[in-house]
């Protein structure tokens, strides 16, 4: 039997905005198993980010029960949220988030020192994960030498320096060309091809349909749950 890696039951998110109420999410459930790959769509305020900081242990919902790999996420303390976010979870952003002062590897590396691992083995690990993504030669690099390209494959080797069971991406392709984008979608298939469970936050449907699954969120609930190759209309 499949595992299952994100089990939502009911998930709630609600807003205080002055004197009103604001329900971001009404209501989500869902299972993802592990090794699946899965595309959340919807249009702007359709409530993807706000499910995906909850998915990523970033921010906590207002009623409903969350479990991540087996365990409860509201019952863990803040620090061991943290914890499970840093071994658990690879987040890749739309603008890389990459800091500008320092080489390619130790922005890979980062993630690796806050984990308090040896400087030799943390130059190692993050070579490794560069060579992954074909940047091993660009190592001692600075973001602003590199293509917007090169920069989210720093992003994700970055991701994947903790090996971590899950890999969010929030809309990481938003800010490149297509060629790049054919790249990075290929570098996502790969991870899914290697069992690693891959959850990707977009608005484009093409993007969407390279996942195994699509998502489409509506006035935080979901709407459709769809398979691969299904090019949605997000309206």
């Amino acid at each position: 039997m499949d595992k299952i890696m994100i089990d939502l039951k009911d998930i709630r998110k609600t807003y205080r905005i002055g004197s009103q109420d604001f329900a971001a999410l009404a209501g989500i459930t869902l299972q993802i198993k592990a090794g699946e790959f899965a595309a959340l769509m919807g249009p702007s305020g359709s409530g993807k980010s706000t499910l995906m900081n909850i998915l990523g242990c970033l921010d906590r919902p207002t009623a409903g029960s969350y479990k991540l790999d087996g365990e409860e996420v509201a019952n863990l303390s803040d620090d061991e949220l943290a914890f499970t976010r840093n071994k658990s979870i690879g987040f890749v952003f739309q603008n890389f988030n990459l800091l500008g002062r320092i080489s390619a590897l130790d922005n890979v590396a980062l993630p690796l020192v806050y984990a308090g691992i040896s400087k030799k083995e943390r130059t190692e690990r993050a070579m490794e994960k560069l060579r992954a993504v074909g940047l091993d030669t660009w190592s001692h690099h600075k973001p602003n030498e590199l293509s917007g390209g090169q920069r989210q494959r720093v992003a994700i080797a970055r991701a994947l320096v903790n090996e971590p069971h899950i890999i969010m991406a929030d809309e990481p392709t938003g800010n490149l060309d297509t060629k790049s984008t054919k790249e990075i979608m290929n570098i996502f298939e790969e991870l899914h091809r290697d069992k690693k469970t891959v959850i990707l936050v977009t608005h484009e449907p093409e993007i969407a349909a390279c996942a195994g699954r699509q998502l489409l969120l509506s006035d935080g609930v979901i709407t459709k749950d769809a398979g691969k190759g299904v090019v949605m209309d997000v309206v």
